[in-house]
């Protein structure tokens, strides 16, 4: 960091004492700055002599906002005034307020002004149509500052309240979407100091002063608070901006004070001493630095950031300062194989040209691109183009045009992406797992949902942990690799134990880092980014190391001695990777299923892989829907079956609530899940409640109506509707159910688990067979011209004993259906004399 006692540079007097406001042009070739006096005066970049003077302009103008052919000031007398920079001269009146004027700010287009004064809207002006106005009337407070994203899509608004309320541009009336407290300091609308809010030029975040004389950084959408730049000031902060790339940081403060931070680091370039500072300007393309003093004084200082610091201004766009960058997190989570990162390609239907496919130059030697048809193809990696003459693998020496495929993300079931300092390791029904980032070390927090079983716990974390799983046995956390000499590491810790300390913790090969594990009662199962499954038993002896057929790995899944485990397959007619999963028993060294295929819709993608509490696959997907996996023990007799379909939910019925669902579990016969409201896809803090549905599977596009009981008789023809509906649901979730049972006992070797499982199973199809006794009811209760119909469900009784048939005939017989008992009664004899074959109906 520089000290204090840099060469000063000449102030030049351009106003009188008072407010003294600047702004560049964004082609740079002109800084305006507005005062107290009737003046308005356009500095030209590089020329030192006399600035050009606009006069007769209103007085105490507070505000100035410039575009290339125009600038806007604001005055205290409440009037906003557009000047030509072409004739250096005045245009017209945007707008006219009863009170006065605070701040002015042009949208990126420079189509829209956005004015804030004393009165408790704010208001926006066309600048091409000065009848167009938008008012912003939902914060209520007087504003101080106003600040565009560089989107122009979002404005921000400091008002006299603390508060910063952010609105969405993006319909024809702008909404307020959110209202950030415990940021800015409240103050007067004429205060020296500023609340004024920055948007950094990547556009994903914003920075703001902060009553502890600190500069805090906010990401824009989770809108929470990320790094800060701390400790610099003794004084309020008067003025703020992000240098054009957003590498630098550019503070004045009461303290007489400019700072010059590195956004990188959040640390202090240099200083430098300049007294009453109240405005910043960055020049937009050369290290230029000017401010204005509240003596009326203007600086337009050459080379301001030193030498060493200088380089930092050259750069591309640089990143806003996240606590954990999704950007990154999104890099770190790209396909990889053998540690490598996979390139992707984006939709084929978003390809806008050929230049979209080659982000990154190409070296002479490697593959290249013809694209003679437009059809954007992009070519395969390893391959070679065939030289003059010799033909290639396929017999033609014309170049191949092969689709780059589009590999399906890595994931951690129940995990959340970090959302400023804090992330969820885990949730499941057991309980949850979250960490919080400290700075250079994380708090890792363990709350279990039944206390009086398990107790509560947090340590303080040094490896920095990503991953979690948590179970009834104990909670398993992974770390990625720091560097060469840091390997990634795993550590299990058993909630109880009858000897001391039988926590483990090994380390993976240097570079190999956890892309997915899973925790059973039997086995801890690590993926790694070297494309390996690690099987450890769980006191750490490692018992399986293996390479899958199906890479990249994308997630795993565990429950007792079975491991699931899914990855890349081979490339579909749309360009995606086809999503499979291999299911095999460890200890038995069995393999149930091999390289099958995850059903899912084109273009969608997997949310959520788990096994529910008796130990059968399901899956959620990015239509919202949960599908089980029947017939898994049986190789090639795997069948996905939706158990629900969340968007056919009763309560998503009248459309008014947009909601989604994050999904944790399945068990006791229902989907445990998070609601998410807001567009959220994952839950965040506090600690989200659980909801639970029951299974439906899709049958109908409408989800059953509320009985209203009013008697009429099209409500007594929905409800008999609406009682067959739920009577087949009841058949077909029964069926699934009695299957997977079935599945499990005869897997079961112990006798005494089998005999439990048998007797469940018996009860489970007695439900089955009542199930159908009451459909049937309805299908008399139609008439005779159903009988057809009500003498099929009979056959699919499951009963052999000859009971629920002998019932259904009585059924018959109550509703006079006379010939039907018959056929049922036939039906009854042939099943009890066992020559009832498969085309007996």
């Amino acid at each position: 960091m520089a000290s204090t006692g840099l060469p000063r540079h000449r102030p030049r007097p351009a106003h009188t004492q008072g407010s003294t406001r600047c702004a560049y042009t964004p082609d740079g070739t002109k800084l305006v700055t507005v005062g107290s006096n009737n003046t308005i005066r356009l500095y030209r970049t590089g020329f030192d002599g006399e600035p050009t003077n606009i006069d007769e302009c209103p007085e105490q103008n507070v505000a100035v906002a410039a575009s290339n052919e125009f600038f806007v000031s604001g005055s205290e007398d409440g009037t906003v005034s557009l000047y030509s920079i072409a004739t250096d001269s005045f245009e017209q009146f945007l707008l006219r307020c009863p009170l006065p004027i605070r701040d002015v700010a042009l949208s990126p287009d420079n189509t829209w002004c956005a004015v804030a004064s004393d009165e408790l809207t704010v208001s926006l002006v066309s600048t091409r149509d000065i009848t167009h106005v938008k008012t912003l009337r939902d914060h209520n407070r007087p504003t101080k500052h106003l600040s565009f994203d560089p989107k122009g899509s979002l404005l921000a608004l400091s008002c006299t309240d603390g508060k910063v309320y952010v609105y969405s541009l993006t319909a024809e009336q702008p909404e307020l979407i959110r209202t950030v407290d415990d940021l800015i300091p409240s103050m007067d609308a004429d205060a020296e100091t500023s609340s004024r809010v920055a948007w950094h030029p990547d556009g994903r975040a914003f920075a703001a002063p902060t009553s502890t004389r600190d500069v805090q950084v906010m990401s824009k959408g989770d809108w929470e608070k990320q790094r800060a730049f701390k400790d610099g000031h003794m004084g309020d902060i008067t003025a703020l901006a992000w240098s054009p790339n957003g590498a630098l940081l550019a503070t004045a403060g009461k303290d007489k004070q400019i700072l010059i931070w590195e956004t990188k680091t959040q640390t202090v370039a240099s200083r430098h001493e300049y007294a009453g500072v109240m405005d910043i300007a960055w020049h937009p393309t050369k290290n230029i630095l000017s401010f204005t003093t509240g003596e009326g004084e203007v600086y337009i200082c050459p080379e301001f950031v030193q030498e060493q610091f200088a380089g930092l201004l050259k750069e591309p766009k640089q990143p806003a300062p996240f606590i954990h960058d999704p950007l990154k997190q999104a890099a770190n989570n790209a396909p990889r194989l053998n540690g490598k990162v996979i390139p992707s390609r984006p939709r084929r239907d978003s390809l806008g040209s050929l230049a979209s496919l080659l982000d990154d130059p190409m070296d002479e030697d490697d593959d290249f691109v013809v694209d003679d048809d437009g059809a954007g193809y992009a070519a395969v990696s390893g391959r070679k183009r065939p030289r003059e003459g010799e033909d290639d693998l396929f017999g033609s020496n014309k170049r191949q045009h092969v689709l780059e495929p589009e590999y399906h993300e890595a994931f951690q079931p129940g995990s959340t992406p970090w959302r400023g300092n804090r992330k969820y390791l885990c949730l499941n029904l057991i309980g949850f797992v979250w960490t919080v980032d400290q700075d250079g070390h994380n708090t890792v927090t363990i709350e279990f949902y039944d206390n009086d079983m398990y107790r509560n716990f947090h340590f303080t974390d040094t490896f920095l942990y990503d991953k979690a799983c948590l179970n009834e046995h104990g909670a398993l956390f992974a770390c990625p690799p720091r560097d060469a000499d840091t390997p990634a590491t795993i550590f299990y810790r058993p909630h109880e134990t009858w000897i001391h300390r039988s926590d483990w913790r090994t380390q993976l090969p240097k570079g190999e880092a956890v892309v997915a594990m899973s925790l059973s009662e039997s086995y801890v199962t690590v993926t790694t980014s070297s494309g390996y499954v690690r099987i450890f038993t769980l006191f750490g002896i490692p018992c399986r190391v293996y390479r899958p057929k199906s890479m990249p790995i994308v997630t795993c899944a565990s429950w007792r001695d079975y491991v699931m485990i899914l990855g890349n397959g081979p490339v579909g007619a749309d360009g995606r990777t086809r999503l499979l999963y291999n299911i095999e028993n460890v200890k038995r060294d069995e393999v149930c299923q091999n390289e099958d295929t995850v059903a899912l819709p084109e273009g969608e993608t997997l949310k959520s892989v788990f096994f529910s509490d008796s130990g059968d696959p399901c899956i959620y997907d990015s239509t919202g829907t949960l599908l089980t996996l029947l017939h898994w023990r049986q190789p090639s007799r795997a069948v996905w079956v939706p158990l629900l379909d969340t968007k056919l939910l009763p309560r998503l019925a009248s459309g008014k609530k947009s909601e989604s669902y994050y999904p944790i579990a399945v068990a006791d016969g229902k989907f445990h899940c998070i609601i998410l409201k807001g567009g959220d896809q994952y839950p965040y803090f506090p600690r989200p409640l659980l909801s639970e549905f029951d299974f439906a599977v899709p049958l109908t596009s409408s989800p059953p109506m509320e009985t209203s009981g009013d008697g009429d008789d099209d409500d007594g023809e929905a409800t008999e509707e609406q009682e067959g509906q739920k009577l087949q649901q009841a058949f077909l979730l029964g069926a699934i159910a009695a299957a997977q049972m079935s599945d499990l006992a005869d897997a079961t070797s112990r006798a005494g688990g089998r005999s439990k499982i048998t007797m469940a199973l018996a009860r489970k199809e007695l439900d089955i067979d009542k199930t159908l006794l009451q459909l049937l009811a309805g299908e008399c209760r139609v008439g005779e011209e159903r009988g057809m119909r009500a003498l099929e469900l009979v056959t699919l009784m499951r009963d052999r004993s000859g009971k629920m048939i002998e019932a259904a005939g009585k059924v018959a017989d109550r509703y006079g259906r006379t010939m039907l008992g018959e056929k049922i009664r036939e039906v009854g004899e042939k099943r009890m004399a066992g020559d009832e074959g498969e085309d007996e109906f």
